[in-house]
């Protein structure tokens, strides 16, 4: 016997408890980017820093020493100038000699002559005319600071310090190198803190991502700032909760279809058991097999019903939409419907107007809607009372649509079983024991393929005293188009 069996491809399935691994592509967590640009700005800063701070403090060490030179300049025309009657040679060259032990080179100009050479020719002019001179000149070759004053016309003293501005560029950086280091420094720290502080938030929550993924459905996460952090978590948060909720829902909708599904399997066991131990009589045997009969169409009804909400969101669910006649529609449903109404003693009316009600749907989709609401409507409404099936147009003009309603007289529904009438079972797990339900399969199927057709459907109280469903579909396209 041939084999027909595929080999399907082994999928490794998440551990519960597994810790993920952390992501990582080519080293780049949010730590290390979150360093690197904290160190890239404070780089940045520190560069900037230095290009604005280093030139103003080049000038002003260097107007410190020019005021340092003046008071040099003008304590020495002081002494000349007491001298200038009597000079005393001996006199002028010790403090030449003490001028030169603080590296300040001493030019003295007598009769419009200088001492001795190195000297512009255009500071002696200036000192000569009686002007002081002040500034940065070349002295005997090199940069220097000048501070010349004049004594009286034609004598002078001039004082010149040497030094270069890349002398003062180096002097200031290497009294600013170890600020701005410690500031890079702190840059690095601060950008090493403030990447742990983001990361990890972000870390926790991917590991109760990975948590829930393996099926932990108590997991949370703290809510804490920043926002987008405290976003994030709460995110997480309602995650979890929205799959422990929709799992639990799912649970108990198993359980209403295993309880659904049992009922008929048992009656169809327990007659066919007593069949084949010929424990029936014969006179008994076919209200036997009508019975049987009548539970298996109700086991195939819920399979198919199971079948159709598995693919009613998939793309091949088959629908065929055409122009449809409501009135027509609740006709021929009247004819069904209210022999079986009339059987249970439940009064059965069908309400139309005069004129057509043309829509655009799929016409045994609808019935199938119209169908599951009816069966609904029976199940629950007691002998005696109402069930109504109703046609009519969505507006005053008759290409707008339509909208079918199916009324009962039975128990109704609370505002609370209005809200959640359309999900999977929960009707079936509130009522399960208190009066007689069905699976909870119908009205989602009908929610379903009434969306699926372009339409809406809703729930209220009847004025019959029950429940009522208004199911509104989309006008016929071609009667608009002719209309116009």
């Amino acid at each position: 016997m041939r084999d027909h069996r595929v080999d399907h491809p082994t999928v490794a399935l998440p551990v519960a408890g597994a810790r993920r691994p952390p992501f990582t592509r080519h080293g780049q967590t949010l730590t290390v980017r979150a360093v690197l640009v904290t160190c890239a700005v404070a780089l940045v800063s520190v560069l900037v820093t230095a290009i604005v701070a280093v030139p103003l403090a080049v000038r002003g060490v260097e107007r410190r020493e020019q005021q340092a030179l003046a008071g040099q300049a003008r304590l020495a025309a002081e002494a000349l100038r007491s001298r200038l009657e009597t000079p005393r040679p001996m006199d002028e060259d010790r403090l030449l000699r003490q001028l030169r032990a603080q590296g300040i080179e001493a030019y003295l100009v007598r009769d419009g002559v200088v001492n001795r050479p190195g000297l512009p020719t255009q500071v002696v002019r200036r000192i000569a005319e009686g002007r002081n001179v002040s500034g940065r000149r070349s002295v005997a070759g090199r940069p220097a600071l000048v501070q010349g004053r004049a004594l009286s016309r034609g004598d002078g003293v001039v004082l010149a310090r040497s030094g270069s501005l890349g002398g003062m560029w180096r002097q200031v950086a290497h009294s600013l190198w170890l600020p701005l280091l410690a500031g890079l420094t702190a840059g690095v720290v601060a950008g090493l803190l403030l990447a742990r502080r983001l990361a990890r938030p972000i870390r926790r929550a991917a590991d109760a991502a990975a948590r829930l993924r393996a099926g932990e459905r108590e997991v949370r996460v703290p809510v804490e700032p920043p926002d987008e952090v405290a976003d994030l978590a709460e995110a997480l948060n309602g995650l979890a909760a929205a799959l422990a909720t929709s799992e639990g829902r799912q649970r108990e909708f198993l359980l209403s279809v295993s309880h659904e599904l049992r009922t008929p399997l048992t009656a169809i066991r327990g007659y066919g058991e007593a069949l084949a131990d010929g424990v029936i009589d014969p006179a008994e045997v076919t209200g036997t097999g009508r019975t049987i009969l009548a539970e298996a169409e109700h086991l195939d009804r819920l399979v198919r019903d199971l079948l159709a909400l598995a693919r009613l969101e998939a793309a091949d669910f088959p629908l065929e939409p055409v122009p449809v006649d409501l009135v027509r529609l609740v006709a021929d449903a009247e004819r069904t419907w209210a022999v079986r109404c009339t059987a249970v003693g439940v009064a059965f009316r069908a309400e139309v107007p005069d004129q057509a009600v043309p829509v655009y749907t799929d016409p045994g989709r609808i019935r199938q809607v119209v169908d599951g609401l009816l069966e609904n409507a029976l199940r629950v409404v007691p002998p005696g009372a109402p069930v109504v099936l109703a046609a009519r147009p969505a507006g005053p003009d008759p290409a707008s649509g339509g909208v079918i309603e199916v009324r009962d007289g039975g128990p109704g529904l609370t505002d609370d079983d209005l809200a959640v009438v359309f999900e999977r079972g929960a009707l079936h797990q509130r009522y399960r024991g208190v009066r007689k339900v069905g699976s909870g399969l119908g009205l989602a199927l009908a929610a379903g393929l009434v969306r699926r057709l372009g339409g809406e459907i809703t729930a209220g109280h009847a004025p019959e005293g029950g429940v009522a469903f208004v199911v509104s579909l989309p006008p016929d396209p071609y009667r608009i188009r002719t209309s116009a």
